[in-house]
């Protein structure tokens, strides 16, 4: 049987076979990414925009995310299990601490954090818990969603970030909405492997939002290329079933007459 990849297999990972991460938010579909040969779920702050239709992640509460990350946690068994900690939820060195514990309980294999917080890293790896850090676009203080990292100093800024989050000891690293350039310097930089997202191909892995890889709604971002239209899918067979019973019914009622 196939184990979820350890925090240490994450970081040996780097140069070598890319890592593919994907978001999961709820048990069918963990299950069914299980079976993909997935390296890593991670139950992103994004459900708070794409499960549950709010307008930032900033209103995913701690509690919110140990319900997701069970549910994951319930559908994989051989795919590592990332859960986000939640805005307002690391603001200190013993609340991250505390509260990466508090997704563990919940069945996260590693949690991740957002920004350069290097003390708060440094706390929730002594604690035992990996973590997977994260520069670039930061969403849970963002104002506006755009691309980080186009002028020189933003660029540096973001690079130093990534160096000292991998001398903390994260085990790998999500590099979101940067010029391509900044990723591929990054790369190259840090000795744990990067994930991208809207960041370009040299990274040492890829995450996409699984309902954008899908069609799980309407509309994706720009930079994604949906697989398929489940959301068609799912429009097509309620019409198709709602058919079904007013036909059913209509013959009901003239065999009635």
């Amino acid at each position: 049987m196939t184990t979820p990849l350890s925090a240490a297999a994450i970081r040996a990972r780097k140069g070598g076979a890319r890592l593919v991460m994907l978001t999961a938010y709820d048990y069918p579909t963990a299950r069914a990414l299980d079976e993909s040969g997935l390296d890593i779920l991670l139950v992103g702050d994004s459900l708070g925009e794409v499960e549950l239709g709010y307008d930032t992640t900033r209103a995913v509460s701690l509690e919110m995310m140990a319900h997701h990350v069970r549910a994951v946690r319930n559908g994989a068994s051989a795919t590592h299990v990332c859960g986000d900690l939640t805005a307002g939820s690391y603001a200190t060195p013993g609340q991250a601490v505390a509260s990466a514990r508090r997704l563990v309980e919940a069945g996260a294999d590693s949690v991740k954090l957002e920004g350069g917080l290097v003390a708060q890293v440094e706390a929730i790896i002594a604690a035992g818990i990996p973590v997977i850090g994260h520069v670039g676009l930061l969403p849970q203080t963002a104002e506006v969603y755009r691309r980080e990292g186009t002028t020189p100093e933003e660029a540096d800024r973001i690079a130093a970030e990534a160096r000292a989050l991998d001398a903390a000891g994260v085990c790998a690293l999500v590099i979101e909405a940067v010029p391509a350039e900044l990723a591929e310097r990054i790369t190259a930089e840090v000795g744990c492997p990067t994930i991208g997202i809207a960041a370009g191909p040299e990274c040492d892995g890829q995450v996409l939002v699984v309902t954008d890889l899908v069609g799980g709604l309407p509309s994706a971002p720009r930079f994604v290329k949906p697989k398929a239209d489940v959301y068609g899918a799912v429009v097509g067979a309620a019409r198709a079933f709602a058919a079904e019973v007013r036909g059913a019914a209509a013959a009901e009622a003239r065999r009635a007459v």
